[in-house]
């Protein structure tokens, strides 16, 4: 006979004072993680000088992509990557991506859509760096990857986030 293990099940709905310390912890992991894409993309919008100079500003009119697929040419997907670089389509798919996710992570609404979209934004951003210097497949891309769609399945916007409105409640896509 196999033994069981069982834990609470805490509900969406679950008041805050009775979810258990790994939603919190979750939580802040969530909006840790969407402050991260949110940031890339003020700096490459502003400029602010942390990863972007003020004039390679998206809105100085530089390309938000051109300086890391450009980077990529040497790697072995180098040609696709290159070939991408700057095109206004890639910039705006990609500054619409960041801003997406990060907002999604950061207010708990959306994870659905974000656990989608995150992913393949990594998926595509490790891509381009391939072979890896450090390693020889696993990467922060992938890592961040898996805990969105981790964050997404754990329903961490409940906690910290409004994933407890009505609408989102009455709306799964928007979960």
């Amino acid at each position: 006979m196999a033994a069981t293990v069982t834990r609470p099940v805490i509900q969406t709905g679950t008041p805050a004072h009775l979810r258990r310390p790994v939603d919190r912890v979750w939580a802040v992991a969530r909006i840790s993680l969407g402050w991260v894409f949110l940031w890339a993309f003020l700096d490459k919008t502003f400029g602010w000088g942390f990863a972007t100079p003020a004039e390679r500003a998206w809105v100085a009119g530089g390309s938000p992509t051109s300086g890391f697929l450009k980077g990529a040419q040497e790697n072995a997907l180098g040609g696709l990557f290159g070939a991408l670089a700057g095109q206004v389509w890639v910039d705006w798919l990609f500054m619409v991506g960041l801003l997406g996710v990060g907002l999604a992570l950061t207010l708990g609404v959306g994870l659905r859509i974000a656990a989608v979209a995150g992913p393949v934004m990594m998926v595509l951003m490790w891509a381009a760096q391939l072979p890896l210097d450090s390693n020889p497949f696993m990467d922060d891309h992938l890592v961040h990857a898996v805990v969105i769609v981790g964050l997404a399945l754990a329903d961490a916007g409940a906690t910290l986030g409004l994933g407890r409105l009505a609408i989102v409640r009455r709306n799964p896509f928007l979960k």
